[in-house]
């Protein structure tokens, strides 16, 4: 019988705007970063938005120490992008709790807030009103 495959991983939820990333970090890894099955250069497209989700890594010099699965649904791909790096940097305080104070000064730790606004009933958009006429 074979030995079963089970691999211990650390696991964080990022969020941000609309996105919200399942982030797996597995131990003794090589510095590979899957993005919903596919690898992250592939999947963003841009140098910009992978240095941003591996940001917490590098920070702690940890970036060839954990292989990372994505799972990633909703928002544009800079909201995914930041919603992973959220979600790294929570699965890096519960691999060591002694990091939190690095990674919250550095700003990984912080939920970003910023939402899109709604649009207004009488306007065009959230804030863009009609054009007035005098007469």
């Amino acid at each position: 019988m074979a030995d079963t495959i089970k691999s211990e991983y650390y696991y964080g939820m990022g969020r941000r705007k609309t996105a919200v990333a399942r982030v797996r970090l597995f131990p003794n890894g090589d510095g590979s970063v899957t993005v919903n099955g596919k690898n992250a250069q592939l999947y963003f497209g841009q140098d910009s938005l992978t240095t941003v989700i591996t940001a917490p890594l590098r920070l702690l010099e940890l970036a060839s120490a954990y292989n990372m699965t994505v799972r990633v649904v909703g928002g544009g791909v800079s909201g995914q992008a930041g919603a992973i790096r959220h979600g790294v940097a929570r699965a890096l305080v519960r691999i060591n709790p002694e990091w939190k104070a690095t990674l919250r000064k550095a700003g990984f730790l912080t939920r970003d807030p910023r939402m899109k606004e709604r649009k207004k009933p009488g306007l065009k958009r959230a804030r863009k009103a009609p054009q007035y006429t005098k007469r």
